[in-house]
């Protein structure tokens, strides 16, 4: 039996830097732009509020996680307090939005790469799905340390940003765009420059941005002294909004007036250049490739271990909740490999709207996921009150906080309804659902 256990071999540095990692990715570094050409500055703003209903999800989801140490993963309490068919559904819609976010950040491995060198983009792409699934076949442990340096140069490269911007403050340093000041997160238009419809046209990309929050919820079968590593880390995501984004999107306004800045290019890039770091652009297309590898080096980790949950308790093939002998589910990494390297055609087949589609598809798909974590922990509260009880970390305010932010959700999806850009997407994406629950009462019928 030993053999069929997944190992905790992460350690309380791997634990913090992946929330790190799962809190920082390309949805800053690159959606950003889009984002603050949307709502201006007061981009700040919509970053915060969803920043701050995740942290309220991250504590529903801790404390579910730590009131049964036999649960795997979300799928696990989505199955006890709601039904299987919750952990049946939330299960593969978490793989599927995991695909589709590795798929994009594995193309976009081979785009930065050919930075430097004039090559085919799916050489690149393919290279980093062979280096990554072979390290991730070794052991849990070098999935750690990956993230932990991936994590680690996004930490460095954000706070070498946010000491340059205090330093230009202080000096009131002049740009090509200006003089860098407090002033240019109201001088050019105000705060809502696009008034109240831009703000709320932004919470999408927020959405993205944050897509990964719940990684920790992945880990914790693999995290070793979970009761200890786990709140640490959850309750350390507010300082991190606070420091990584809000703290990110002012410097970077403050020193680029916002309508200076493109939404098909990295507002970090431009940043750089206009303080006079020569090499600057490359040292961000560094960053921001660490951070596609480290978003499709979590992508691949969260979809083994999804296949192999999902495969345990009965909802996927019985061959993928197979271990090696490192006790890592290889079976199931290899299958989440294969289905991601369909990533490489697409970079050629799909036009560049596709993207778009993609990844808001994906944004909505976190959205249920997040909804069934709240939804779970309310009727936890209901159904188990004695657990509630002696919980030594209880998610606070609930459950008048679960409804607030189930209510914010809703509310984005209506926004993303409307806007022309996310409707399609809004609209087809219920069709994977309907398949998902025609192939849940396919199979329960199957067994009667």
């Amino acid at each position: 039996m030993e053999q069929q256990e997944l190992k905790r071999d992460l350690k309380n540095r791997h634990v913090q830097l992946i929330a790190i990692g799962g809190t920082i990715g390309t949805g800053l570094f690159l959606g950003s732009g889009k984002a603050i050409q949307l709502a201006g500055p007061s981009i700040v703003l919509a970053y915060l509020i969803v920043g701050v209903a995740l942290f309220f999800v991250m504590r529903a989801l801790g404390e579910l996680l730590l009131s049964n140490a036999g649960y795997q993963s979300f799928t696990d309490f989505a199955e006890e307090y709601i039904g299987p068919w919750a952990g049946f559904v939330t299960g593969w819609t978490y793989w599927f939005c995991w695909i589709m976010t590795a798929m994009a950040d594995m193309i976009a491995v081979g785009v930065y790469v050919q930075y430097w060198f004039h090559i085919p983009q799916w050489v690149p792409a393919v290279v980093c799905l062979v280096i990554l699934l072979g390290l991730n076949l070794l052991t849990v442990k070098l999935f750690g340390e990956l993230e932990f340096w991936f994590a680690l140069i996004k930490v460095i490269t954000i706070l070498a940003l946010i000491l340059i911007g205090i330093a230009l403050l202080i000096i009131g340093f002049k740009t090509d765009a200006g003089t860098v000041s407090a002033g240019n997160l109201w001088n050019f238009g105000g705060i809502f420059p696009h008034g109240i419809s831009g703000f709320l046209l932004s919470f999408q990309m927020a959405v993205f941005a944050f897509v990964g929050v719940e990684l920790i919820g992945v880990s914790a079968a693999e995290t070793a002294d979970p009761k200890k590593n786990i709140p640490s880390a959850i309750n350390k995501i507010p300082l991190r909004i606070l420091f990584f984004y809000v703290g990110a999107l002012i410097i970077l306004l403050c020193i680029n007036p916002w309508n200076q800045l493109s939404a098909d290019n990295s507002p970090f890039v431009k940043t750089f250049s206009l303080v006079g770091i020569p090499v600057a652009a490359g040292i961000i297309n560094f960053v921001v490739l660490t951070s596609a590898a480290s978003a499709f080096n979590s992508g691949l980790f969260s979809t083994s271990r999804i296949l192999y949950n999902l495969s345990r308790h009965n909802a996927g093939p019985a061959k993928l909740a197979k271990l090696n002998k490192n006790h890592v589910p290889s079976r199931a990494l290899y299958t989440s490999a294969a289905v991601l390297s369909v990533g490489a055609i697409l970079s050629k087949l799909i036009p560049g709207e596709a993207f778009g589609i993609v990844t808001t598809i994906s944004a909505i798909c976190f959205i249920w996921v997040w909804s069934i974590i709240l939804i779970s922990h309310i009727r936890y509260s209901r159904k188990r009150p004695d657990l509630r009880k002696k919980s030594s970390f209880k998610a606070p305010f609930t459950p008048f906080i679960n409804y607030i932010v189930l209510l914010l959700f809703i509310c984005i999806l209506i926004i993303m309804l409307f806007a022309e850009a996310t409707r399609l997407p809004v609209l087809l994406t219920p069709l994977w659902f309907v398949f998902l629950i025609i192939v849940y009462l396919s199979r329960a019928a199957g067994k009667k």
